[in-house]
This record gives C-alpha cells, sequence and structure tokens, in this order.
C-alpha cells in the first residue's frame, strides 16, 4: 500500500535534517598572488619564436615576462566540507586563469572532487584534481612556494588537472616513518591543445603510481610514475613527419600512439632554521609535442618534436635559510627538452640549417635554466603561508630568445619580480 504524502514528507524533511546534522562545518580559504615584473634585458619583449618547436614559449617562460607589468597570478578560492566522518568534498576556483602560465583557455574550476575513507587508511577520491607528482605542485601547494613561481618542470605539467579517480592508501607511524601510496586512473588530457580539463575524448586512460613518505617533521621523500597515450581520438590519425633520413615512417609513428610518461623523485629537508629539496624527472615527450593527429588534418603535417622517442629531463635544487621574518632563498632549475639529443636529420636541427646543413649562427638547443637569488619577508613568521613578500632575482640561460632581424646568436633575459602572496 502506497505510504500517504505526508509521511513521504515527512521522511524527506527528517532525511534532510539529518543530512545537515552530518555535514562538518564548511572551511573557506584563499591565496591571492601579485606579481610585478621587471625586464633586465629588452630582447624579453622583442624576442620572436624559434623555427625549431618553440618548447620554452609553451611554460617555461613565463608570458608575463615580456614587459614590466604588474600582474595577478593567482586568485585561488578553496572550499572544502564533510559529510560525516567519511566523506569529504573540496572544490578550488581562480578567476585569474588568464594570467596563468597554464592556457588561458580553460575554465576557473581547478578542482572539484569528492573522497570516501573506507577506512581510516584507505580512500578513494573521485573528480578533477591534480594527479600526485612534482613536490611543489602536489606535495607543498602554492602557499607554501619559497620563489615567485613553481620550477619549470612543474608549470610544464604537473600543474594540469585531469578528471579520474585516485586510490590511496597511508601506512606507518606519523611520528616516524609514515608513506602514503597512490594509484590513480585518469581522462589523460592534461596535454590537449584545446583545454587541458576535460572529458575524455578517447578510450585510453593515464595510469598514476606514486608514493610520498615522512620521517618525522623534518623528512619528506616520495617518487611518482606516469603512462598514457595520445588525447585525441583513435579514428582516422594522422602520422606527423619526422625530417631527416633515419625518420620512422608512418606506420611507425601511428603504431606509437605518442606515448607519453613521467618518473620522478625528490627530498626535502625542513626544519626551524634550513629548508632544501631536490627533484628529479623524466620521461617520453609524446603527446606534449605530439606526432600524430586527428582525422582530417592536412597532410602532410609535421611532427612537433625532433624524435619518436624523445625525453626531457628535470633537475631542481632548492633551499632556504630561515632567520625570523627574513628568509635567504636560491635555486638552480634546469629544463632539457631532448635528452641525448635525439634528431634524424643529418645535422643538427638547433644549430644548423635543415636544407643545407650549413650553420645559423644561433643555437636553440633546448635546454633552459632559471638560476635564482632571493629574498622573502613573511608577515608573520609563525604562520609561512600567511602571507610574505618575495623578492626574486632569475638569471637565465642564454639558448631560448630568437635572434631579431639583423641580429645573430642566441640571446638570453634575466628578470627581477616582487611577489606579494597573501593566505587566509
Amino acid at each position: 500500500m502506497p505510504r500517504p504524502m505526508s509521511a513521504t514528507v515527512l521522511a524527506l524533511v527528517a532525511a534532510a535534517g539529518a543530512l545537515l546534522r552530518a555535514q562538518q562545518p564548511i572551511r573557506v580559504h584563499a591565496v591571492l598572488e601579485a606579481w610585478y615584473t621587471q625586464m633586465l634585458d629588452d630582447n624579453l619583449r622583442l624576442d620572436a619564436a624559434p623555427s625549431v618547436a618553440p618548447y620554452y614559449a609553451n611554460g617555461a617562460l613565463n608570458p608575463a615576462f615580456k614587459e614590466d607589468t604588474f600582474t595577478i597570478r593567482r586568485t585561488n578560492l578553496y572550499v572544502e566540507g564533510a559529510v560525516g566522518a567519511q566523506l569529504r568534498w573540496g572544490v578550488m576556483l581562480d578567476p585569474n586563469t588568464s594570467s596563468n602560465s597554464q592556457p588561458a583557455a580553460t575554465s576557473s574550476l581547478q578542482d572539484a572532487w569528492m573522497a570516501y575513507a573506507w577506512t581510516p587508511r584507505i580512500t578513494v577520491k573521485m573528480g578533477q584534481f591534480k594527479m600526485p607528482m612534482n613536490l611543489e605542485s602536489t606535495i607543498l601547494g602554492a602557499s607554501k612556494l619559497l620563489f615567485y613561481d613553481r620550477s619549470m618542470t612543474a608549470r610544464m605539467w604537473a600543474e594540469k588537472r585531469d578528471r579520474g579517480v585516485l586510490a590511496t592508501c597511508q601506512v606507518g607511524d606519523p611520528r616516524g616513518l609514515s608513506a602514503k601510496f597512490s594509484l590513480g586512473l585518469g581522462n589523460g588530457m592534461t596535454d590537449s591543445t584545446l583545454t587541458y580539463k576535460a572529458n575524455d575524448t578517447n578510450a585510453q586512460k593515464d595510469v598514476d603510481l606514486a608514493v610520498n613518505a615522512t620521517y618525522g617533521a623534518t623528512h619528506s621523500f616520495g617518487g611518482w610514475y606516469r603512462t598514457g597515450e595520445t588525447d585525441v581520438r583513435e579514428v582516422g590519425l594522422v602520422a606527423g613527419a619526422f625530417p631527416g633520413p633515419r625518420a620512422p615512417d608512418a606506420a611507425a609513428v601511428l603504431a606509437a600512439k605518442d606515448r607519453t610518461t613521467n618518473l620522478g623523485a625528490y627530498y626535502l629537508y625542513d626544519d626551524r632554521r634550513w629548508q632544501g629539496a631536490v627533484e628529479v624527472s623524466t620521461g617520453l615527450l609524446g603527446r606534449r609535442y605530439p606526432s600524430v593527429f586527428p582525422a582530417g588534418t592536412a597532410v602532410p603535417v609535421k611532427a612537433l618534436r625532433q624524435a619518436l622517442d624523445q625525453r626531457y629531463l628535470g633537475f631542481t635544487l632548492s633551499g632556504a635559510l630561515k632567520l625570523g621574518r627574513h628568509w635567504l632563498t636560491a635555486r638552480y632549475d634546469a629544463l632539457d627538452f631532448n635528452q641525448g639529443n635525439a634528431w634524424y636529420t643529418a645535422s643538427d636541427p638547433y644549430t644548423t640549417d635543415p636544407a643545407t646543413g650549413a650553420p645559423t649562427g644561433s643555437d636553440f638547443t633546448p635546454k633552459y635554466v632559471e638560476a635564482i637569488l632571493g629574498y622573502n619577508y613573511l608577515f608573520n613568521p609563525a604562520q609561512y603561508v600567511d602571507g610574505k613578500i618575495k623578492l626574486d632575482y632569475i638569471h637565465r640561460g642564454r639558448n631560448f630568445l630568437a635572434p631579431r632581424p639583423g641580429q645573430s646568436g642566441a640571446q638570453g633575459g634575466d628578470s627581477l619580480v616582487l611577489s606579494v602572496m597573501v593566505g587566509f
């Protein structure tokens, strides 16, 4: 016999009341950051893209450095809460996506996730978020950055969100040795040319593995691995052409499907006086500079990297001396987009004319370096995340800016950056 309407309504009201009682207080916090960038070389304004794939123009050189300018770097707004003891949720918005180093054609929604704790040690998370890789992107967070921005490797790849699921298992004693093991499955759209946060366009998924460990309050260390393939629809794919007599044929290019990997590790030491970190990562460039393209692409089309199995290598070494409100910082940041100099042409494509093999007088070898000396002034010495003023001198390697007409030789470009950050 159907329940009377009044009884049904009362049951729904009671259920809603129970849910509201179970709902934990909602937490809201934000990170706001503004920059002033000062060019120390005019060629930062006047550089042109090189004829070889413009690796640096895709994030290694932040577009904010093209002029002396005031920039809103981030306006991160976090809203988090819980329903009962087992279900947590979170949303993060950044309305300022157009000023970030990532593509501007993205929505302001950065993170949107729900996490269910099956046991106190095992959690499953689903939604849109960063898969666990890179110390600065997924371990420290924006409010704990020592410098004006994350490393080049983080800016290029680790900052991009994906939609998927992530299972984590916590083991050990947080007061001693503790570790968190993670296994993730994502759409693999992090390198899409349209937007890096999207529903999938093919059947393949990325697989992410990570372990993050701590030893007491001073030592943190871990590593990660990601594997995936092309992010375009796998129907009627078009093979890009690699120049040179030793280049693979179309069948080999299509068979590789722009396989993409990340493999990295980090160590962080942090006490009341010193902080030091080292991080290294490598992997196949794959779909980040694709060699396979959607059906209908004009033929012939050129692959956007120089070798089918081209690998990158990133290395970052950083540290800080903490003197109350005053911190002295330094970082060496290197990113090589072609580890081992792989190509198929008869001569070096970064330094010679591909048609004649004659030297061009320029060097666009995609090995980029940022060396930083910095000073941080903390608003609250007891809480680094509350806010700070950061002043960084950035010295860059000399092979990433194209000569202007009538000039020869590669150029560099140094900058001075004033960053003001507040967290609340």
